[in-house]
């Protein structure tokens, strides 16, 4: 289970409609809803500088959100929609989905790097490089992993570390259909063939991080 979601500490809105919207704006936040999971919509607002600093983090619509309400239980929620004002691009209106624990969520898990101390390929001088330090998986929301882990172990100069050498969690599949690169074991700089991969791994993750608006937040 991971160990640390963050919170999303929001406000419940009193009233709906353009009106009550447009009231939460001139107090400097912005209006939204949660929905989903067998209870009532719940009208909230989030303070817009709160909001606009995990939009600049990244993967906004790909993070699971431990959200906090007063006079209400914490639940977790992930964002299906950011609408987004056409000539400022501000957010203005934030759509948010609860989760129950047999839901399943796309999220990007850490990968956690074991098995250094008896790598010769880094003992002759090569470079590991993490071509996706991160990974996105389709997870249960009750059961999300802290972490996947690579081990490098006995590998050479050279050598690489797919998806498909990786022991996922139970219920865990990869939102990529392709056995990816996760990290390699470089050259060491100036010898050459190193820079190859590098540039290799970089062009693959740029082809594949492709932004959606979609989370892959549907209950199942």
């Amino acid at each position: 289970m991971a160990g640390e979601i963050p919170d999303l500490i929001a406000e419940a809105r009193t009233g709906t409609g353009k009106g009550a919207a447009r009231q939460a704006r001139r107090e400097g936040k912005v209006p939204g809803i949660v929905y989903g999971g067998g209870d009532d919509p719940l009208p909230i607002q989030i303070p817009f500088n709160v909001l606009l600093k995990n939009l600049k983090a990244g993967r906004f619509l790909s993070t699971l959100f431990n959200m906090k309400v007063e006079g209400q239980e914490d639940v977790r929620v992930i964002c299906r929609n950011v609408q987004r004002d056409i000539v400022k691009d501000l957010p203005t209106h934030v759509d948010f989905m609860r989760l129950r624990r047999t839901s399943k969520v796309s999220l990007f898990i850490p990968v956690e790097v074991v098995g250094e101390e008896n790598c010769p390929g880094l003992k002759k001088g090569g470079t590991l490089t993490m071509v996706r330090p991160e990974v996105e998986l389709r997870v249960t929301a009750g059961d999300i992993p802290e972490q996947i882990t690579i081990n490098i172990e006995g590998l050479e100069i050279g050598d690489t570390i797919t998806i498909s050498s990786v022991e996922l969690p139970s219920g865990a599949k990869a939102t990529i259909d392709r056995d990816f690169v996760i990290a390699n074991i470089g050259a060491p700089k100036g010898i050459g063939g190193g820079s190859d991969d590098e540039e290799e791994g970089a062009e693959e993750v740029a082809a594949d991080e492709v932004p959606t608006t979609d989370a892959g937040g549907e209950e199942e």
